[in-house]
């Protein structure tokens, strides 16, 4: 049920992922069930997905992830927020599918270089603050060599797995997703940038074909091991980069403290 303090009819509802707490998405606040106020703010919204890959079809969902800021003083209480929020919203022909994470806790995570939490360094802003402009600026400092030889190629094996197992049926989608995130990760140990829209790689028609079934088992494994290849070989000549963390605890302090209520 919506709180009786919140008149904006757009309100959706959301869970905080392991909590059981109901919110409510959509007003110029956001109000917790209890009707007390959830001060946490987005500071970063992006489109990630086969739309921004420049994959998408007639079918395709609209997926985004973000960040949002909570005020300091909360953070150090006891009953702190929840660090991640997820909610789809739409119905079965048009559904967007949200993830978002707090700032801490999202920059912690991209310091281990997930391929889903790099992307929103890169991907189309859908919205933004200056504190979202600034964290996207971060991007050379958060990564890290190592982190996205082990990640990437980690996420594709998993990918790989649910294409030879043919998971939800769509063997297609886990092949496209399994040689973008390596050459995603190529491109980034090799020339520093972290590659969103697949159109700016060479494998562009290739994911196409494979997002569109057409390939053989063979082809994609052959593939994909060659991407593997070179991947590990970019690691060898960039082997060296490393996390600035002073750096970005410099940054979290600065932002930690310019938020306090």
């Amino acid at each position: 049920m919506k709180p009786t303090n919140c008149l904006n009819t757009k309100c959706k509802e959301l869970t905080i992922l392991g909590s059981g707490i109901t919110k409510y998405y959509g007003c110029a606040k956001n109000y917790e069930s209890e009707d007390k106020c959830n001060k946490q703010r987005t500071i970063l919204k992006v489109l990630v997905g086969s739309r921004s890959h420049g994959l998408a079809n007639d079918e395709s969902d609209f997926d985004y992830r973000g960040v949002f800021l909570i005020p300091t003083k909360e953070l150090l209480k006891l009953n702190a927020p929840k660090v991640t929020t997820n909610w789809r919203e739409g119905d079965t022909k048009q559904v967007e599918d949200n993830t978002m994470w707090e700032l801490g806790h999202f920059l912690f995570l991209a310091t281990k270089c997930n391929p889903t939490i790099l992307e929103v360094f890169a991907a189309p802003i859908v919205e933004s603050t200056d504190i979202g402009d600034s964290l996207r600026k971060e991007f050379p400092r958060v990564w890290n060599s190592k982190g996205v030889r082990d990640a990437f190629i980690g996420y594709g094996l998993n990918q790989r797995k649910k294409f030879l197992d043919k998971k939800d049926a769509r063997p297609r989608k886990y092949a496209t997703a399994y040689l973008r995130t390596l050459v995603q990760a190529y491109y980034l140990l090799t020339f520093q940038k972290l590659i969103v829209d697949m159109s700016e790689t060479e494998e562009f028609e290739t994911l196409k074909r494979f997002k569109n079934g057409e390939y053989t088992v063979g082809e994609v494994m052959q593939r994909t091991y060659e991407w593997e290849d070179k991947v590990r070989l970019a690691y060898e000549h960039n082997s060296d980069k490393e996390t600035d963390f002073d750096q970005l605890n410099a940054w979290l302090l600065r932002v930690r403290k310019g938020n306090w209520d």
